[in-house]
Parts: structure tokens; sequence; C-alpha cells
């Protein structure tokens, strides 16, 4: 059976070897270059993308250190196994949004999430400052005003969701929050709610968890977390 393929494009690159980067990057992701496949040669490349060998060589480099290739004497330029990709990669995560998302990235998404945010909320509710309490209910009013399915909605859910991560207090947390950002977005506008049931239903969802991180109650706070992402992924149909 066959996944729903959903394009979101992302941002654009600015010079131009990450935009041939991002290119064959893309291409590599979305399959037109299968894992084990070798790249076409350095002129074939660059009468193909009309730059010289020098930007060429440093677009394969980004590429090489974000593990989706790697380079040998005598055998060329190689697409590497999915399992070596830096999926953590902003670019790598930004170039599965261009070439098109399905529900097993959607689900591998969720994965992490469920392994990293609930723990993240009950951090969250041990060292949280009246602060982070601040910017998480400015994120949750914003849901509530804002409909299900605009992009507004899904930047006060992006936003709570960081909120907490940096409130934890740690640092690989954060940096996790930060990295997946793109990805996350995607999963949020996907998973949005559909109508005003569900709306109320994802803000009260919302509202538990940053009530239970203001009593200090890190137990419930991971739970709500873990209801959250669980009602994300039966939206955007990507459980089971």
């Amino acid at each position: 059976m066959t996944s729903q393929i959903i394009v979101i494009p992302a941002r654009r690159a600015h010079s131009n070897h990450a935009e041939i980067a991002r290119s064959i990057g893309i291409d590599i992701i979305a399959g037109r270059y299968g894992e084990g496949a070798k790249l076409p040669g350095d002129a074939e490349l660059t009468l193909l993308f009309g730059v010289s060998r020098p930007v060429l060589r440093e677009s394969v480099k980004t590429l090489v250190a974000k593990g989706l290739l790697s380079t040998k004497s005598r055998v060329g330029t190689v697409v590497r196994e999915r399992a070596s990709w830096n999926m953590f990669d902003p670019d790598v995560l930004a170039w599965h949004l261009d070439a098109g998302i399905d529900k097993r990235f959607l689900s591998d998404l969720s994965e992490i999430r469920l392994a990293v945010e609930p723990r993240a909320a009950a951090l969250a509710a041990e060292r949280r400052s009246e602060e982070d309490l601040a910017v998480m209910r400015r994120a949750v009013t914003r849901m509530a005003q804002e409909d299900g399915a605009s992009g507004g909605f899904a930047e006060g859910d992006l936003a709570l969701h960081l909120a907490i991560a940096n409130a934890s207090g740690n640092p690989f947390m954060r940096s996790v929050g930060a990295v997946i950002e793109a990805a996350l977005r995607a999963s949020f506008v996907l998973s949005a709610p559909a109508d005003s049931r569900e709306h109320d239903i994802a803000v009260a969802a919302h509202e538990r968890i940053v009530e239970a991180i203001a009593a200090k109650d890190g137990e419930a706070a991971g739970a709500a977390m873990m209801n959250v992402i669980f009602n994300g992924l039966r939206r955007h149909g990507a459980a089971g």
C-alpha cells in the first residue's frame, strides 16, 4: 500500500553551492537517486547546473557531511543508505518537506517526539520559571483564538512545544526542539483540527500540559504531552 505524498515547500538556499546541494539532496530523498546509486560525473553535473567544478565539489562535500553521499576513488560519488542520513540536520529535514512527506515520515517523527517531549514536559514542570509559563500561556491563547486550519494555530502550537523544550533546562532537548522545528511545523499543519469541536479538543489538551507544568506535576505533564502527540497522529492518520 502506498502512502499519500504531501509536499510542503521549505526555505530556499542562499548560495550556488547550497542550492545545488539542496537540488541533489531532494532528488536523493525523493528516490530519483536510489540508495547505492552512483551520481553522474562532474562534467555532466557541471553542465546540468551551469556551475564551475569547485562549486559542484563544495555541494558534494555538503551532502557528504550530512550523510547522504560518500565519495571513493575509482568508485565515484554514491548515495548512502537512508540509515546513514543525518535526520536531525535542519537542511535534510527541510528537503524532506520539499520532496514530499508521507505517513512513514510523520510516524517516524512522532516516535522521536514520544521519546523526548513527554520527558521535556516533566522536566519543565520541575524547572519552569514564571516567564516560561507566560510564554506557554500566550501560545495556547493564540491557538484558542486562531482557526484550526490557519497558519496562526500551527505557529501557536509550535511556539508552545518549543517553549516547553526550553523550560526543560536540558540543552539537548532544546537542540532537538530547534532542529526538528521545520518537521514539527509540517506535522502541525497536516494534523490541524478540521472543525470547531476538534479545535476545542486540541486547545484543551494543550492547556492541560501547561496546567500540569504550572502545578509542578511532572507525571501529569508527561501524560498530557503524550496525549497531544497521539491525538495529532490520529488526525493525520499516521497511527497504526
